[in-house]
Formats: C-alpha cells, sequence, structure tokens
C-alpha cells in the first residue's frame, strides 16, 4: 500500500508518539509518506520529525492555515495514496476538505468533533468510550483499535542514577508521573495532595515540560523535583516506586502503557484512558479531587506496594498494526 500520514503540530507528546510510531512500522512493508508543516525560521527544531525512520518519506507544507485543504488536495493527487491517515485538529480539518479518491481515516486521540471528522470515509476510536461519541449517523466505517507501547527496558543502573541525579535516598518511596506539564494533566492537583499528605520518607517527581510547567514548579515545595523533558521514559519509571495520573482528562495515556511494562502499581483518577485499562490500576479516583488523591496516597505509602506483572499482551504494535491496515481496506472497501 501506499500510505500517506498527515499531522501539523509543532510539539511531541503522545499523540505525535503515535503517529510516529504507526508510520515507521508501516514502512516496513509498504511506502510511506508523512505530511508535515515546514518549520518557520524563527521556530524551535522540529519537535519530532527526526524520529521518523529512515524509511518514511517527508513532505513539508507551509504553515499558513488558510490553503490547507488546498495544498494537502494537490500533494495528494501527485503522490496518489491508497489511504490517508490524520491526526489531530489541523490535519483532520484539511483531509475533510479533500475529495480526491484516496481512503480517508482520522485517529481520535481526543474526541469526536464534527466539523473535522463527519466527511471522513473512518474513524479509530481508541478506547470504547469514544465510540458512544460519534454519531449514529456517521456514514463511514468506525473501530476501537487500542493504542500500543513497545518495551524498552532501562538501561543498568538507571534506578540508582537517577534518584541520585534527582537527590532522592535509595530508601525513598519515588511517587512519580511522566508527560506533559498542561492543565488536562492535573500536575497541580498532585502536588496539592501530596504536600497534603506530608508522607514520612516520600518524594515527588514530574518527569515532562509544557506550558503549565513554571506555574506548577512555583507553587510546589522544594521537596518535589521537576528535572524537565526526558528522552529515557523507560529509565525514569525504573527509578519510581508508584506512578501517578491525575489528568482531568486522559483519552488513552501512552504512559500508562509504559508504566505496565516496567511493572509499576498504578494510581490514576477516573479518565478514560483509566476506565478502559482499570483492571491493572489501584482503584480509580474522581477527577479533579486534591483530598481523594492526598488520601489514596497516604494509604499506597503505608502499603508500599510491590512491582507486578501487568496483562500488556493486548497493546502489542504488530497486532494493532495489523488492524489498522484492514481498517484502511475495509474502508476502501465500503
Amino acid at each position: 500500500m501506499r500510505i500517506a500520514h498527515l499531522l501539523f503540530t509543532k510539539r511531541f507528546a503522545g499523540s505525535e508518539r503515535y503517529a510516529i510510531e504507526l508510520a515507521n512500522a508501516q514502512s516496513a512493508s509498504h511506502e510511506v509518506c508523512f505530511l508535515l508543516a515546514e518549520a518557520a525560521a524563527e521556530d524551535r527544531p522540529d519537535a519530532w520529525a527526526h524520529r521518523l525512520d529512515a524509511r518514511v518519506q517527508q513532505h513539508r507544507l507551509a504553515w499558513p492555515q488558510l490553503f490547507t485543504g488546498h495544498r494537502v488536495a494537490r500533494w495528494l493527487r501527485h503522490w496518489r495514496p491508497d489511504a490517508c491517515h490524520a491526526h489531530l485538529s489541523h490535519a483532520c480539518k484539511a483531509l475533510a476538505r479533500v475529495s480526491v479518491p484516496p481512503v480517508r481515516v482520522a485517529t481520535l486521540h481526543i474526541a469526536y468533533k464534527p466539523h473535522q471528522h463527519q466527511h471522513l470515509d473512518g474513524l479509530i476510536a481508541i478506547t470504547p468510550q469514544q465510540l458512544g461519541q460519534i454519531p449514529a449517523g456517521f456514514g463511514g466505517r468506525v473501530a476501537q483499535i487500542n493504542n500500543w507501547s513497545q518495551p524498552r527496558p532501562a538501561d543498568p543502573g538507571a534506578r540508582e542514577r537517577l534518584r541520585a541525579a534527582w537527590g532522592v535516598g535509595p530508601d525513598d518511596w519515588l511517587v512519580g508521573t511522566l508527560g506533559r506539564s498542561e492543565h488536562s494533566k492535573g500536575w497541580d492537583l498532585l502536588v496539592q495532595a501530596f504536600e497534603r499528605g506530608a508522607l514520612p520518607g516520600a518524594r515527588l517527581v514530574l518527569v515532562g515540560q509544557g506550558p503549565d510547567w513554571r506555574a506548577v514548579r512555583s507553587a510546589a515545595g522544594a521537596g518535589v523535583v521537576m528535572p524537565g523533558f526526558t528522552n529515557e521514559p523507560a529509565n525514569c519509571l525504573a527509578a519510581f516506586d508508584l506512578f501517578v495520573s491525575a489528568a482531568r482528562s486522559e483519552p488513552f495515556g501512552l504512559v500508562f502503557l509504559e508504566a505496565m511494562h516496567a511493572g509499576l502499581p498504578i494510581l490514576a483518577t477516573a479518565t478514560e484512558g483509566a476506565l478502559h485499562l482499570q483492571a491493572s490500576f489501584e482503584p480509580l479516583l474522581p477527577c479533579g479531587d486534591a483530598a481523594a488523591l492526598a488520601a489514596a496516597l497516604a494509604r499506597l505509602h503505608a502499603l508500599r506496594p510491590a512491582r507486578r506483572a501487568h496483562p500488556v499482551e493486548p497493546y502489542a504494535l504488530p497486532a494493532r498494526v495489523a488492524e489498522i491496515e484492514a481498517f484502511y481496506r475495509a474502508c476502501g472497501a465500503r
């Protein structure tokens, strides 16, 4: 197949990683091209394009949005893919304006939005809860296909090295989270809950970067460690004793799968992603409730739960890639 992926963001988070890993995996068997935004001179370097496999072709569009749909249609007529797969708002809106023959598919990384999705040929929901958002009158095909995680073992000695770098003692109970620092992820709530508990021998590490980082840093006490962005998530997870998601919303959460691969006990709020995976988690907590989160942290601090083997087989990459490719063909046959 000739497969085109469309993604026009300039940040790197879970949705971008999903699209990159999917394109990279497909490039082993298919001709794949990634359509992305051209970086302006004043922009910082690409946050994620360098992560694409060398087998994935790249085509860049100048960023002004007024003619994006026209430019996408012109490029599709030239490259003639069998399937076009859009990711996130700008790409979905551009693809929805295109009426050329290729199969047009989008993944619901966040939520169904009529102006982005209603005219496409197929939608991939990443959780069962998202299926309920798609109206009965949607004219294309719909499938729920899980996200995936590729196991990445931690480096030898990573736990000791990172804890020392963070100023965390070998016997401290380390609570950690990993992701983007933005309102939806609830880092502010996690800091409030952790500091309310004043748990002896416990430390909190928030790994990642994002628009709320400075505000959270200024509100957090000196005992909260915030090392910023990391390229070694598996090593960070090896250093944690408990993974916590205090998210106000989380459509799936690839980091949940990473924490599961690491064997960590997981405490999470009742977001869509956590509800989908809750069989592997501690009892879910209400979203936005710092008091409930503080009580749960105190309970787990007393128990010190051990690492465990989580069921990760349903989230293996090769089977999910095969499902997506079969979905492309089903959309083309309708």
